[in-house]
């Protein structure tokens, strides 16, 4: 089959002068590379495509793809990740990950906490901050943790984020409004063990690929899985095994469904005080770098190797893909 690869490329963000945290989600290079050669070992071809600026007239031109392996991040709006998703939805075209109203919700950190709240399943307390004056109004006990309301790659996360003052958290918030031009958001900090969970496919056929604990080096932030920690590589996977485990990953996989997500992705878990699982966010679009990023890196840990979790993804999308070829069509 002809697959289609859509993308953000970091170094082309670089150069129109994006900041290295700014660019912080997007891929390099070796990324999409080690995501071409693996969907050709699976037998497909491999068309480039690019991000959303080169989406756009490709589908104007009349171009189209029996399926696209889409990790476009976006750039623009609490939304961004799904504009991609969108707009092959539009045309009608199927791509590997979830559908663009799931990757508005995930990207949208409140609202998502919602859902799965709604859904039975134990997340901290929170609060948004839109504007300087609503942090008048977060009635939460201290010490509370303030980070972006949508953000991925922990930006925005760093040792200053747990706060336990009301001055410190109005600083914290101001500083999240005004460098991130996005709303803050305030939770309940949890003292516990953090955890990072893997998982394939989609509702009732959904399964956890692996869990794994999420733990700090010395020299790192110790309060949280932050920015610098993830970049100066001041944390480590430890493969999680027993009774917690086993609570962490059914905590996860019932956010996962909640969220209606689907092929593959990560969930990330927090315990509080008492030691019990809660949800802290789902990456329904998890990055993909081999050896880097956690969801290849955990899969790994489980023996499920890159090439193999590229297939078992593209195995979930092909299962959607009509029978009849998508043909190109005049613009």
């Amino acid at each position: 089959m002809r697959i289609g690869l859509t993308y953000d490329l970091r170094d082309d963000y670089l150069r129109e002068g994006f900041s290295e945290e700014e660019a912080g989600e997007f891929d390099a290079p070796e990324t999409i590379d080690a995501i071409e050669d693996a969907i050709r070992a699976h037998g497909h071809t491999v068309e480039r495509i690019g991000g959303i600026r080169a989406l756009v007239p490709a589908l104007a031109a009349g171009l189209r793809w029996p399926l696209v392996f889409n990790i476009c991040e976006g750039v623009s709006g609490i939304a961004r990740e799904a504009q991609v998703p969108a707009l092959l939805e539009a045309y009608g075209i199927p791509f590997v990950f979830s559908t663009a109203d799931v990757l508005a919700v995930a990207m949208d950190k409140s609202i998502a906490k919602l859902v799965v709240r709604s859904a039975g399943v134990p997340t901290p307390d929170f609060a948004v901050v839109r504007a300087p004056r609503d942090v008048e109004s977060v009635r939460l006990p201290f010490p509370l943790f303030v980070k972006p309301l949508a953000e991925g790659t922990s930006k925005g996360v760093r040792e200053q984020s747990r706060v336990t003052s009301r001055a410190a958290l109005k600083a914290r918030c101001r500083e999240v409004l005004r460098t991130y031009r996005q709303p803050a958001l305030v939770e309940t900090f949890l003292p516990g063990r953090e955890f990072t969970v893997g998982l394939l496919g989609a509702g009732a056929h959904a399964r956890v690929i692996g869990v794994c604990e999420i733990r700090f080096l010395a020299g790192g932030d110790p309060s949280a899985y932050s920015y610098r920690n993830k970049m100066e590589a001041f944390d480590e996977l430890i493969p999680a095994s027993g009774p917690l485990a086993g609570e962490v990953a059914a905590v996860a996989l019932s956010a996962w469904r909640a969220l209606g997500c689907r092929d593959a992705g990560r969930i990330d878990i927090r315990c509080d005080e008492a030691g019990r699982p809660n949800f802290i966010e789902c990456n329904p679009l998890a990055g993909l770098r081999p050896n880097w990023s956690e969801l290849t890196q955990l899969s790994e840990l489980a023996g499920l190797g890159y090439s193999a979790l590229i297939g078992a993804i593209l195995e979930e999308a092909l299962a959607r893909v009509p029978a009849e070829p998508v043909l190109e069509v005049p613009a």
